[in-house]
């Protein structure tokens, strides 16, 4: 069980362009959101309780966020994730062509998002390496954001400390292949 700690770092490495940390802001919500919409149809019954996939995969990150070692992050992290499958469910509800349009659209263009910044990255996405990224971006489009509005500074100078600070990439260079 990696600490959140250890997996920013791990995700920083494939993020210090200042660009694509940006287009993640975006991007990402978009995905967890798409991904919501896309399982708010599935639903599956506990005795009296009608649950959506969508709620379980919720349930599910949420646990896995709170037992990274940051209670405070994963709180956040877990906050936003349940704001965003409940938003989801508000476009699963119409017909057929609706629900896959909201869902395969937000799904499509987070995902053009990411591959956008990760141009200006000059790297490939994180979890091409490894597939808990996939849980580790929601985390770390948080850090990044309460880091701007100043919590967590031992969090973020240690991620510095690790791999280095954000910048902005030559694009006319290549990309340094650290990690």
């Amino acid at each position: 069980m990696r600490q959140a700690t250890e997996l920013l770092v791990q995700y920083a490495h494939y993020h210090r362009d200042r660009r694509n940390i940006a287009t993640h802001f975006a991007g990402i919500p978009l995905i967890v959101f798409a991904v919501g919409v896309l399982l708010a149809r599935a639903t599956f019954v506990i005795g009296d309780l009608t649950l959506t996939a969508a709620w379980a995969a919720a349930a599910l990150a949420t646990a896995w966020y709170l037992t990274r070692g940051r209670i405070d992050l994963g709180l956040a992290t877990s906050a936003v994730t349940v704001g965003l499958v409940a938003f989801a469910h508000e476009f699963a509800g119409g017909s057929i062509e609706e629900w896959l349009s909201f869902g395969l659209g937000a799904f499509v263009v987070g995902w053009v998002l990411q591959f956008i910044g990760h141009y200006f990255e000059g790297r490939k996405p994180a979890f091409v390496d490894d597939l808990v990224g996939l849980l580790v971006g929601p985390m770390f489009v948080m850090a990044e954001a309460l880091f701007a509005l100043g919590w967590g500074r031992g969090l973020r100078e240690e991620i510095e400390r690790q791999a280095g600070p954000t910048h902005l990439r030559d694009l006319k260079r290549p990309a340094a292949t650290t990690r």
